[in-house]
């Protein structure tokens, strides 16, 4: 198992490209399902859970071109394929964004119940409640999911959850609403950018959606989608992630394909901490720019709360607390979104963090200094605080089992080397030899 060596104080400056965004493309290529004709998505990230999803399209009927670079074309050559095997849905949770343009293209589905990340219950019920409204007719039986519907039918839909709106449930009753008769309305919709970017590419495969990116989103159905073309946003998570990482080694960083306008609340909390953003281009493309981002001298405490967007992303939460050790004073971070998301919180303490949890919150005692230490990645945005942590660390720091950095970020320890960190990807394997204790 693959294991990060990084050797912490380097100052990480130059210039980097954010990858296309993973929680657009994983949508996006599910709503291939729906289009007569060739679908064309270029700037899709090279990720696991991007190949795992490409796995599940193949089982699903999905024929996939790789041959031009940058490209994707998806082109449905069985469509009769509705089984969604656990196999491969256990590897990720959006695999689930399959069940609403199978059940609108094909008049049935059987998805196996999702997996993903480890860090609490992400039921869905909002997502069945949703196509049931619409018509289906849904039973649970083995783990699967069974849908059927012999025409789906427009209707008004509360989408709202304890947790807010749900992202993927938005993702898969509009996905239906775009082939169902008469008209769709979604209320208490997600807002999130992924959403409004698969409005995107529905409406140009002739899907006629409005409000993408609000709270009520109105679909009026047509009778069938067709080819299209698109480009993926870029991802905001992965944006924020380096620009933590420039800022907790007191870098100088240019970001290119920054979004912007979707990381509002962030680029305010970098504001509050000391961490300067500058937008260095014109705001020709809402949805990218460049950035520089730099630090000050001392960075200053604040209070973070995670809320659906257009609020603080709980995806940036994990490495907002890994900055905020460095910070002189107490910052209070609390979690709306998935309260029991902290499991970063013990390997930080490993590494000479002062934080106190208690329920939904953790205070961050800043100003210690990090030390370098063995410690365990947990899921995807945890692995990437540890990582920020043993930039910011003095001394060594090994970051086991990354391979869940690998399914959200296209070769982290490449673009950080580029940027002048030390980050070596190696076998634990080897740790043993060296007489490494490695945790299972």
């Amino acid at each position: 198992m693959d294991c990060f060596r990084i050797e912490g104080g380097r100052r990480l400056s130059g210039r980097m490209t954010v990858e296309g965004a993973k929680n657009a493309a994983l949508p996006l290529m599910a709503a291939t399902l729906l289009a007569d004709g060739p679908i064309d998505l270029h700037d899709v990230p090279d990720l696991s859970d991007i190949r795992n999803m490409m796995r599940l399209l193949v089982e699903l009927g999905i024929e996939i071109d790789e041959s031009v670079p940058g490209r994707l074309r998806f082109q449905t050559v069985d469509p009769t394929a509705i089984h969604a095997r656990y196999d491969i849905v256990r590897t990720m949770r959006a695999s689930i964004c399959v069940l609403g343009p199978l059940l609108a293209r094909r008049r049935r589905a059987i998805v196996s119940m999702p997996g993903g990340c480890a860090f609490g219950s992400r039921p869905v019920d909002l997502h069945l409640r949703g196509l049931e409204a619409l018509g289906a007719t849904i039973t649970l039986d083995g783990g699967d999911i069974h849908c059927r519907a012999d025409r789906l039918r427009g209707t008004t839909i509360f989408l709202g959850g304890p947790f807010g709106s749900t992202v993927l449930g938005t993702a898969n009753v509009m996905s239906a609403a775009t082939v169902a008769e008469g008209t769709t309305i979604i209320e208490s919709a997600a807002c999130e950018p992924e959403i409004a970017d698969l409005a995107r590419l529905l409406n140009a495969m002739g899907a006629r959606i409005e409000g993408a990116g609000t709270p009520r989103i109105v679909i009026h159905g047509v009778d069938e989608l067709g080819p299209a073309t698109h480009r993926v946003m870029p991802d905001r998570i992965v944006a924020g992630t380096y620009a933590a990482a420039a800022a907790v080694t007191n870098g100088d960083v240019e970001i290119a394909g920054f979004p912007y306008d979707a990381l509002l609340a962030a680029i305010d909390r970098f504001q509050e901490i000391g961490v300067n953003v500058e937008r260095l281009d014109p705001a020709e493309d809402p949805t990218r720019c460049t950035v520089r981002v730099t630090s000050e001298r001392s960075l200053r405490p604040t209070i973070i709360t995670t809320q659906p967007h257009p609020g603080f992303p709980t995806d940036l939460q994990a490495q907002f607390m890994t900055l905020l050790c460095l910070a002189q004073g107490n910052s209070i971070i609390t979690e709306k979104i998935y309260p029991e998301r902290f499991m970063h919180v013990a390997e930080l303490s490993r590494m000479g963090a002062t934080l106190i949890r208690q329920g939904p919150t953790v205070m961050v005692v800043g100003g210690r200094e990090l030390v370098g230490a063995p410690v365990m990645a947990s899921d995807l945005r945890a692995s990437a605080c540890l990582v920020m942590a043993g930039l910011a660390a003095r001394g060594e720091t090994i970051v086991n089992r990354v391979y869940h950095l690998d399914r959200g970020y296209v070769r982290m320890e490449e673009t950080l080397n580029m940027l002048g960190a030390s980050i070596e990807r190696i076998d634990d394997r080897e740790l043993v030899g060296e007489g490494v204790a490695v945790e299972a």
